[in-house]
């Protein structure tokens, strides 16, 4: 039985990949300070008996103990605010960059091959559609840039020998989304399970690459099935959403009677983004299995315990 660590396994996507994974047949240990844990995750990893161990991947003996005898380290570790990112530049990079480097080094050290879960938001304001992974990187936030520095980190160590791949993760959504982690679609439902009007800032022509978070647990699994080292790969839908459609179904499953409310677009906002996915679908045998529709229904079966 292989086993796997998961930092940050106690975040939004890091518990959903843990427990898919742990359902694969994989011994899966969790690394997380459980600072920005919500105690909901907490409870499902401790529910499926997967160990956690509380600590700061920045911590390079801590992290070097932890992975000693592990055959995989998929690392999710990251603080992931735009937002915040922007009004405290030093705290992502200091964290994200150096739990980033911490980790890579401990892997390098032990031989253990790395799954790192990058962003989307390397790319910053699209060139060109679809977005492929030779596409430019011009991040636009902090938060962005310190997960690009993190892939030029692995890049570098993988000049002596460190086995990583690197997954550029879309705009997830899902079950156990957090407000360190909301985007529009968690904005929406719960607005809408109160009852409340949907809020589009521009004029909701914008378009997005949603991508279920069981989608994105299923291309970790396969990424450490693949093994496609040295590797930078998309991992989306491939499909682009309007914010005018995203609501529109967001009210026919939930709340018709919601209204939607325009708000000046917000500074730096992207018009347009969508994913090319075809190296997932070569390299990983990756295809997206869970519809928008059915996501968001899922979602709200979540916050109300019916989808709608």
């Amino acid at each position: 039985m292989a086993t796997v660590i998961v930092t940050g396994g106690a975040g939004f996507i890091g518990h959903n990949v843990a427990l898919f994974l742990a359902t694969k047949g994989y011994e899966v240990i969790v690394v997380d300070t459980l600072e920005r844990a919500s105690r909901q995750s907490v409870e499902k990893l401790r529910a499926r008996d997967l160990p956690i161990l509380q600590l700061d991947v920045r911590d390079r003996a801590a992290i070097g103990k932890a992975i000693r005898g592990a055959d995989f380290v998929v690392h999710a570790a990251a603080y992931v605010s735009v937002e915040e990112s922007l009004e405290k530049p030093e705290l992502y990079m200091e964290n994200n960059v150096l739990g980033t480097l911490s980790v890579a080094r401990a892997c390098l050290e032990a031989g253990v091959p790395l799954v790192y879960l990058s962003s989307a938001a390397v790319y910053g304001d699209p060139e060109r559609l679809p977005i492929d992974e030779g596409h430019p990187t011009k991040p636009l936030s902090p938060y962005g840039l310190s997960k690009l520095f993190g892939e030029e980190v692995l890049k570098l160590y993988g000049r002596y020998g460190l086995e990583y791949v690197v997954l550029r993760l879309f705009n997830v959504y899902g079950p156990g989304q957090t407000s360190s982690y909301a985007g529009v679609i968690t904005r929406f439902v719960e607005r809408a399970v109160r009852r409340q009007s949907l809020i589009i800032y521009g004029d909701g022509t914008q378009t997005r690459d949603f991508i279920h978070v069981g989608d994105v647990a299923r291309a970790v699994g396969l990424a450490l099935e693949r093994k496609p080292f040295g590797e930078k790969i998309n991992i989306a839908s491939g499909r682009p959403v309007s914010i005018n459609e995203l609501a529109s179904i967001v009210r026919r499953l939930a709340c018709e009677e919601c209204g939607v409310e325009y708000a000046p677009p917000r500074p730096g906002d992207i018009k347009h983004s969508y994913a090319d996915i075809r190296k997932a679908q070569s390299l990983l045998g990756f295809q997206p299995s869970i519809s928008l529709e059915d996501g968001l229904r899922d979602l709200l079966i979540s916050y109300t315990g019916s989808p709608g």
